[in-house]
């Protein structure tokens, strides 16, 4: 059972960078920020026997995966189900945080989740499942100028506007395929090109939905002062939007000493591998001693 919930959900990616980044230490506590379905929290413990992992997620469905791919471990971990940014931490504890941001295959891979055009589903797209904002409630409701505004601002869409208007023109809108379809007969896509036309409209509709960036922002800005001194944080990024508030939250931040100038990549043995991997990017900052 522990190798279904393990396969279930996405391999660990950057594990080698991961573990070097935390150094795992004698005792040490550590934050896993998006436990996801356990890898990054089963590579810690494993490395350090006598380490500890706070790990949570906001996703009820993960948080089981995990608690039951991770039982081995007894209370060595401890689980929470909440958002990153609502964790209340009273003086500095861990010795190493890690956030994930990525989502999971097994939330892309699950057709009532809503979050893939590559099945028939409805429009959903909550990480947490109490969250009364849906991609169908955006989509059939809001207006032309309000998901133009999200299509450029969080997928970085070109386009957004013509889509925008013909999303509005059509509507109502119930499933993915339904809006993938739509996204790709406005835009006319090319045969040749690398991503499906509605790749953008899909990742702007998922960070709205979530306040994917809020929250990390509202992370970045207070997981500082959770580390002890000269704990370490580690934050792997998929796309642009979130590499770039990471460093540039980083280089500012006042307890932090960045560490990587640029982020790791995955090589090509763990693309080839794991091609959840080509697009991951890990940065890792420092607590100083002040």
């Amino acid at each position: 059972m522990q190798d279904l919930a393990f396969s279930t959900y996405h391999q660990p990616v950057l594990a080698t960078a991961v573990l070097a980044a935390l150094q795992p230490k004698a005792g040490g506590l550590y934050l896993d920020a998006t436990v996801g379905g356990g890898g990054h929290t089963a590579l810690l413990l494993r490395a350090e026997p006598t380490c500890r992992v706070l790990a949570i997620d906001q996703d009820p469905m993960a948080l089981a995966a995990a608690q039951e791919f991770l039982a081995p471990f007894g209370d060595r971990v401890q689980f929470w189900q909440g958002n990153f940014a609502d964790l209340v931490v009273a003086e500095p504890m861990f010795d190493g945080i890690l956030a994930d941001l990525g989502v999971s295959s097994a939330q892309l891979d699950r057709p009532e989740r809503g979050f893939s055009f590559r099945f028939d589903a409805p429009l959903d797209m909550r990480m947490n499942p109490h969250n009364p904002l849906t991609a169908a409630t955006v989509i059939n409701h809001y207006s032309e100028q309000e998901l133009a505004d999200i299509f450029y601002e969080y997928g970085e869409e070109r386009f957004a506007r013509r889509i925008a208007r013909q999303i509005v023109a059509q509507r109502p809108l119930h499933s993915t395929r339904e809006l993938a379809r739509l996204v790709a007969h406005c835009l006319r896509a090319s045969p040749r090109q690398r991503i499906h036309p509605a790749t953008r409209v899909f990742q702007a509709l998922r960070i709205y939905v979530n306040q994917e960036l809020a929250v990390l922002d509202q992370f970045l800005a207070r997981s500082p002062h959770w580390l002890k001194p000269a704990g370490r944080i580690a934050v792997i990024s998929f796309h642009s939007l979130e590499d770039r508030r990471v460093k540039q939250a980083w280089r500012a931040h006042p307890l932090l000493e960045v560490v990587t100038r640029k982020p790791i990549v995955a090589d090509a043995a763990e693309v080839a591998l794991n091609p959840r991997s080509r697009s991951a990017k890990l940065r890792i900052a420092a607590r100083t001693s002040a």
